[in-house]
């Protein structure tokens, strides 16, 4: 009882928002290790020899991985907490990225990048899942809107990251300078592992740092803080939010894996820089995209609560958000499909990229809220569903690219994109991304 009293008299700490910290370090992480492969593209189809179409087996092999192991992920920090899971995770990928800098060919290549996937894809489902442990409802979609934020950022600053590296290594005398980047990036995982084991715990109420009040705010979360046993496998496949759900991250992944894939190339192909200085303009052209798109989270995350009172509820707000979003995506596609983009300077290309991939990251918050609302104490396995699908689509997009682009033809690409958004708004239309999956009461994570 004295406890009790103790709590209310208490004002909460604000030891939770340190896990918002963790996550945001660990997506500008995980997307630097991803995202470097493309700046350094050039460099690893002349020093290995690869055509674009082995190249687009190189980025397909990273994608399909991706999508496969976001269940088995996703199962994992549901199972046995989001620590034991997110340590492996990234020790697993870290590894891989390092070993990315010892590949001698093709298949070595694919067979390193296809391991790398896997281990990237428990980054985000078991985020999801500590974010449903350590965070209020309302408090968990701002998170997420935060998480990609810094995640698109940390895309969008990866190719000028890796341009300086790349040049300082052969200022250094490295004769393939593009191996010690992928050394260097991977050791930045291994940093964050040692400090997040130290400090993180499945359930608040073991955190030395959450006192009695905080503990007492949280208390709700307890239920899903303990681990679960059989996943309901047959109520997502009978959900038509769930396949809804599924089928927009799907349309969503296919235009976005096109800005860190084969961008950076694009603008070389098209723009031919001679000069370091034209060099250094065009990565931060191919930047764009995901700078926007991160500018798209935000406000996605920060209007929601402003346009779920106005529209009606949450439900009505992130079907809102979506669907202009996603139309908002066919249409910059539908432009470039529809222009000659030959003769388009690289600034305006940048730029209908950029609105193109801040709008269809409008659905970003809605579509990992929805993961969290609907998927419940299984959020970490049903996110991971949603994840995969889109990386599916991570797997087909750069794959089929590798052959438009031998032929260039690029009004197709733009064309597939602009189709792939409006059925994704299409989707959204009907979506319930609140009510949860097990018959609970819906909350509302605004």
């Amino acid at each position: 009882m004295s406890g009790d009293v103790e709590a209310k008299n208490m004002k909460p700490s604000n030891t939770r928002y340190w896990v918002v910290v963790f996550a945001v370090v660990l997506a500008v992480i995980q997307y630097i290790d991803r995202v470097c492969i493309s700046k350094s593209k050039g460099a690893i189809q002349a020093d290995l020899q690869l055509d674009d179409i082995a190249m687009g087996k190189v980025l397909g092999a990273f994608a399909l991985a991706y999508a496969l192991f976001e269940i088995p992920s996703g199962w994992l920090g549901d199972r046995f907490g989001p620590r034991k899971a997110l340590i492996r995770v990234v020790l697993w990928w870290s590894f891989f990225t390092i070993a990315t800098g010892w590949v001698g060919g093709l298949i070595s290549l694919v067979v390193v990048r296809f391991l790398f996937g896997a281990g990237e894809a428990g980054c985000f489902p078991n985020l999801t899942r500590a974010f449903v442990n350590w965070l209020q409802p309302h408090e968990r979609v701002r998170a997420q809107s935060i998480l990609w934020l810094c995640a698109r950022w940390g895309g969008a600053v990866t190719p000028l990251l890796v341009l300086a590296v790349l040049r300082w290594f052969k200022g250094a005398g490295f004769e393939h300078p593009w191996r010690q980047s992928f050394f260097l990036f991977g050791a930045l995982g291994v940093v964050w592992t040692l400090v997040f084991a130290w400090w993180f715990r499945d359930n608040p109420k073991d955190h030395p740092g959450v006192n009695a009040a905080e503990k007492e705010l949280l208390a709700p979360n307890a239920a899903y803080a303990s681990g679960h046993g059989s996943v309901p496998w047959g109520v997502f496949a009978s959900s038509k939010a769930a396949w809804l759900l599924w089928a927009q991250y799907f349309c969503l992944s296919y235009v976005w894996y096109f800005y860190v894939t084969w961008l950076p190339d694009y603008l070389d192909r098209h723009y031919h820089p001679k000069t370091d200085a034209d060099q250094t303009y065009l990565t931060l052209i191919a930047c764009l995209p995901l700078f926007c798109g991160g500018i798209g989270c935000l406000i996605s995350g920060f209007v929601t609560k402003k346009l779920s009172t106005l529209s009606g509820g949450l439900r009505q707000a992130r079907r809102l958000l979506a669907t202009v979003g996603m139309l908002g995506t066919c249409a910059a596609m539908a432009y470039l499909a529809l222009s000659d983009t030959t003769k388009m300077s690289a600034l305006t290309f940048g730029l209908v990229l950029g609105a193109a991939s801040m709008c269809g990251d409008f659905t970003i918050p809605c579509s990992w809220g929805a993961c969290m609302d609907v998927g419940g104490r299984f959020a970490g396995t049903f996110s991971g569903t949603m994840n995969m699908m889109g990386n599916f689509a991570g797997f087909v997009c750069p794959y089929l690219i590798g052959y438009a682009a031998k032929g260039e033809q690029w009004n197709l690409v733009f064309g597939s994109m602009a189709v792939a958004a409006f059925l994704g708004a299409l989707c959204w239309i009907t979506l319930d991304g609140v009510t949860p999956l097990d018959g609970g009461t819906a909350e509302s994570t605004v």
